[in-house]
């Protein structure tokens, strides 16, 4: 694998705007939506998953991701990716110019028939041809597994299958492929043992980890990640998220607590956690609740004790 262990740097790709937004009943407006993203910006985070190309009725928040993607233009240093699951998708997705997409299908049978109305076999034939078409439009495609480490309707999931997709995805040419830990199924050996065999067997390309924190083990498994030689790591600000078809799905790793741990241990993640902190003062005001994420608290209580 081309992530180096020794390397003190890494990259956290925020998701609030698609993995986040994607739960909520409150649907955001493009304007608010512009300004969340705004502030992730001004926080330094390096790479902003901005929405998915779904059908709108299937999840309305996604409705104007062409839209806020057109708003958001070029002039940024900031990656701006979005998630595509079918070849409307694609079509959407080449219209409005996005440059980085995520394409990505589930290992697991149940959850792919669910997610995507179609079989694990079909789905993964299906986003392999996308891929390239993708890929020949010169786009930049990270190719991701989802339910990676287990599924809440099937159970453990075959480290074969797991391997066997990835694979495939390989062929393609894609140089980052995501395993997702889409139920929260995961521990930390569990994670350190699919990155390792998965090194072995696609040296040349780059693993990325999509956690989620259902069952409270979300930064152990990202430090096991990272332990491993992952070094690009999903997070969503504020702990927001879940997938719509998984029940039970908790939000992914919040960006505040990712970049407190790492940080903590000398390893850089270019984000600010003072001004991340504003992006979820404004994510709390708009959903009238407290979010999961632990490192505001410990700001706020900072500030008062002065």
């Amino acid at each position: 694998m081309p992530n180096d262990a020794g390397q003190t740097r890494i990259l956290l790709e925020d998701e609030a705007l698609r993995d986040g937004l994607q739960m909520e009943a409150r649907i955001f407006s493009l304007e608010e939506k512009r300004h969340l993203f705004d502030l992730l910006e001004k926080a330094g985070i390096p790479r902003i998953q901005v929405g998915s190309f779904v059908h709108p009725k299937i999840v309305p928040q996604m409705a104007d991701t062409d839209d806020l993607i057109r708003t958001i233009g070029k002039e940024t240093d900031t990656v701006v990716s979005a998630l595509i699951l079918n070849d409307k998708g694609l079509e959407r997705a080449l219209s409005c110019g996005v440059p980085h997409v995520s394409m990505s299908v589930s290992v697991s049978d149940t959850h792919s028939r669910k997610n995507a109305r179609k079989s694990a076999g079909d789905a993964l034939a299906g986003m392999v041809t996308l891929i390239e078409e993708a890929l020949t439009s010169h786009m930049t495609v990270r190719a991701g597994l989802q339910c990676v480490f287990g599924c809440v309707y099937e159970g453990a999931i075959s480290q074969t299958a797991v391997l066997s997709a990835a694979e495939a995805l390989a062929n393609t040419g894609v140089t980052e492929i995501n395993l997702a830990d889409t139920t929260g199924m995961a521990t930390p050996l569990a994670i350190q043992e699919m990155v390792r065999l998965f090194a072995d067997e696609f040296p040349e390309i780059v693993v990325s980890l999509h956690l989620h924190d259902t069952r409270g083990l979300g930064l152990a498994n990202m430090f096991a990640g990272y332990e491993a030689g992952v070094r690009i790591f999903d997070v969503c600000t504020g702990g927001l998220g879940g997938c719509p078809f998984v029940k039970g799905a908790a939000g992914n790793v919040p960006t505040e607590d990712a970049v407190n741990m790492f940080e903590g241990m000398g390893i850089k993640t270019g984000i600010d956690l003072i001004a991340l902190a504003e992006a979820i003062t404004v994510l709390e005001t708009t959903l009238e609740r407290r979010l999961p994420g632990r490192m505001k608290r410990v700001l706020e209580f900072q500030q008062t004790c002065g």
